[in-house]
């Protein structure tokens, strides 16, 4: 699954790279320069990174229209894991100043049209976004887009001219219907709407220090 890790119930952004027709995936990003002999080290942005980088993968680069590799596109030569860090290494480029050339460079790869999803459920982000979301079978808005954040995804879903974050677990979105065109939340009280303020709770306090003052207060009337 590709672009940030994925949940139990999503999987990684899909969207259009620069200059391309096609629909691509995004799977990484060029940080840094490693040692002496081209390699680069790796922002992963796919949760299969020894099945994506293996020898002979091409990925089409994402680099201003300034940059030498415009338009270009990059072949593994080998992918490995140093010291946790994952790094590649690229056909024709054997030094550090070529590694240094691709820096911040983001890669991307066609999506495979025919390639069924890994898990049952999970949904890659472009299949998310435009979907309607219903709740207590009415509409209240569409998701806009899907964030990826290190403890959870959410749908960041628009509702009344706002923006309303639903984390995307199986409690809060139990239905997920990509033919027709909907996911279903069942949100905990507070989420979507504010909740009421409870005027009870503000008028009992100062009925208390109303009594109090009353009971405290010394009788100076004359006698």
């Amino acid at each position: 699954m590709d672009s940030s890790s994925s949940s139990p119930r999503a999987n990684g952004a899909a969207a259009r790279a620069p200059r391309t027709g096609k629909t691509q995936l995004r799977v990484g990003r060029l940080v840094k320069a490693h040692g002496l002999k081209g390699a680069l080290k790796l922002e992963l942005y796919t949760d299969d990174p020894d099945g994506r980088f293996t020898t002979g993968a091409v990925f089409t680069l994402q680099v201003p229209d300034s940059s030498t590799w415009f338009g270009k596109t990059v072949t593994v030569r080998e992918f490995r894991w140093m010291n946790s860090h994952p790094v590649v290494f690229f056909d024709g480029v054997d030094d550090r100043e070529g590694a240094e050339s691709l820096v911040r460079a983001i890669l991307w790869i066609d999506e495979d049209a025919d390639a069924a999803v890994a898990e049952d459920d999970a949904w890659y982000d472009h299949q998310l976004v435009g979907l309607d979301v219903v709740r207590d079978g009415a509409r209240i808005g569409r998701v806009v887009r899907v964030d990826h954040l290190p403890a959870q995804d959410l749908l960041i879903i628009s509702h009344d001219d706002r923006e309303v974050l639903v984390p995307f677990v199986k409690a809060i979105v139990p239905e997920v219907d990509i033919a027709a065109g909907r996911v279903v939340i069942t949100p905990p009280p507070g989420l979507i709407e504010d909740l009421p303020a409870d005027d009870d709770e503000d008028d009992e306090p100062v009925a208390a220090d109303e009594d109090a003052a009353e009971a405290t207060t010394p009788d100076r009337s004359e006698d």
